[in-house]
Formats: structure tokens, C-alpha cells, sequence
């Protein structure tokens, strides 16, 4: 089982931006679907991105895709999530998640098979103050 390490939440005023990065140790980084999930408080964890390491594809849920950016750097095995023009209901903890099982496809094929993420970072805040 590998590991992963988030870094870059923090607090911001509506209309920043953040980026988000997650390291991986421990896994054969081309076989992964990564995958960026949130959680506000008092919601349900929610998967809002997703990319296939080996083949680049990338998704990201409509509700933020004109804000949000997932992208990766096979070198560093760091997937990253670029937010820009934050809102105040993008606050909640941010975790990184891996899936072993399901890459190869299409970064559509990992958001579906989300119950397929069993690796998950420590988390990271993000406050968007208003």
C-alpha cells in the first residue's frame, strides 16, 4: 500500500485561488486513476475530479470545471488541483485518493468507479471567506 501526501490548502478570499498537490510513494504511478474528492461540512464527500495517469485523460465535475483544473506530473508522481475564483461553497476539506484498479480507460471511467478509491491522503482545508 502506498502513500499519499497533500500539501497547498489554506485560507483565501472569494475570487483567489489555490492549487492543491498530491505526492504518491509506493505505487507504480502510471497505474492509478487519482482522483480529488471534498467535503463541506456537514456533506457528504464528494468526488470532483479525476485523471488516468496513464493515458492523461482528465474529468471534472461540471458544477466547478469553468473554475478547476486536476493535471499531473508524471516525474514528480504529483497530481495536482488548480482552483481558481473560489467561492465560499468550495470550503471543506479536500482529500487525494488513489485507485489501483481502474486506470488504463478514461478519467471517466475512474469518477464512475469511485467506490474503487481506497488510498486516500490526511486532507487538506480550504477556507474561502467572503
Amino acid at each position: 500500500q502506498g502513500q499519499l501526501a497533500e500539501s497547498g490548502g489554506g485560507s483565501v478570499q472569494a475570487g483567489g485561488s489555490l492549487r492543491l498537490s498530491c505526492t504518491t510513494s509506493g505505487y507504480v504511478y502510471r497505474h492509478l486513476c487519482m482522483g480529488w474528492f471534498r467535503q463541506a461540512p456537514g456533506k457528504e464527500r464528494e468526488l470532483i475530479a479525476t485523471i488516468d495517469t496513464d493515458g492523461g485523460s482528465d474529468y471534472v465535475i461540471d458544477s466547478v470545471s469553468d473554475r478547476f483544473t486536476i493535471s499531473q506530473d508524471r516525474a514528480k508522481e504529483t497530481t495536482s488541483l488548480q482552483m481558481n475564483n473560489l467561492k465560499s461553497e468550495d470550503s471543506g476539506i479536500y482529500y487525494c485518493a488513489a485507485d489501483a484498479e481502474s486506470w488504463g480507460r478514461s478519467a471517466r471511467y475512474c469518477y464512475n468507479s469511485l467506490r474503487d478509491f481506497t488510498s486516500w491522503g490526511q486532507g487538506t482545508q480550504v477556507t474561502v471567506s467572503s
